[in-house]
């Protein structure tokens, strides 16, 4: 099981690797309240997907727990899960959470 802080320094480790690997500059502090998705979005869409595939990654091999975070769950919500990284780490939570439960 991982904790609160665990999983926002996933979420923001894994934002910074998406800058790194883009061309788009980065935010000067990533906060709960950093706009992944939407108006004032500090990414794109691409840069969403990345972010996605880099904190499944790092999840699994940090931690060895596997996780589709772009579920079927996730996308019917009304509100994303991906809109801020404060609740992008919520939704990794409840998400890796359910994986270890079973």
């Amino acid at each position: 099981m991982i904790e609160l802080s665990t999983a926002e320094a996933i979420v923001v480790a894994s934002l910074r690797e998406v800058f790194a690997q883009t061309d788009l500059p980065p935010p000067e502090v990533i906060t709960g309240d950093t706009v992944l998705v939407g108006k004032d979005a500090v990414i794109d869409s691409l840069g969403v997907v990345s972010l996605i595939v880099e904190v499944e990654q790092r999840l699994e091999t940090e931690h060895s727990i596997s996780v589709v975070l772009a579920n079927d769950k996730a996308m019917s919500q009304r509100n994303s899960p991906f809109r801020t990284v404060a609740i992008l780490t919520e939704h990794l939570l409840s998400t890796a959470r359910e994986a270890t439960a079973q």
